[in-house]
């Protein structure tokens, strides 16, 4: 698994041992799905300005949010072997994300492992549009931050 990163934003210095934490979600999104992890994921952190400017552009929705997905693959490429494959993008916005950490009152990194989990089951298709389809997606990220150990109180 390669993570390419780019951190755009001064708002908050972003702990060490949090690349760790995401690249073990990442990877274990992966491997629930039953996919190996010869995948690269480009994942950004921005400001809420930044992240405002891409919702609008690419969504049409000019407000800010906490996290976008950009998905590269479709269904029928999954069945292609490659040492590595982009499977897209991540952009978190810190603000927002922190902002939410203290709405739900637990912590950023939680948060931010939250927001890569959901991003990340957005790469591999899923999406939360129809309720049924919001099930799903909420109990596959809940078993993999479980296993993980990554909680509300953490």
């Amino acid at each position: 698994m390669e993570i390419i990163f780019d951190d755009r934003q001064e708002f908050k210095k972003l702990e060490d041992g949090l690349m760790k934490k995401i690249e073990a979600v990442m990877k274990e999104c992966l491997e629930y799905e039953g996919y190996s992890d010869d995948y690269e994921v480009s994942l950004s952190f921005v400001t809420n300005d930044e992240i405002r400017d891409l919702n609008r552009t690419f969504r049409g929705i000019d407000k800010v949010t906490d996290v976008l997905s950009f998905p590269m693959m479709t269904e029928d490429e999954f069945e292609i072997e490659y040492e590595e494959e982009s499977l897209g993008d991540i952009v978190i916005s810190i603000e927002r994300a922190n902002e939410q950490a203290d709405e739900f009152g637990h912590s950023l990194e939680r948060e931010i492992c939250f927001l890569v989990c959901h991003s990340m089951f957005h790469l591999l298709g899923y999406d939360h549009m129809e309720m049924d389809e919001a099930k799903d997606m909420r109990k596959r990220e809940e078993a993999v931050l479980e296993k993980l150990s990554i909680t509300r109180d953490k």
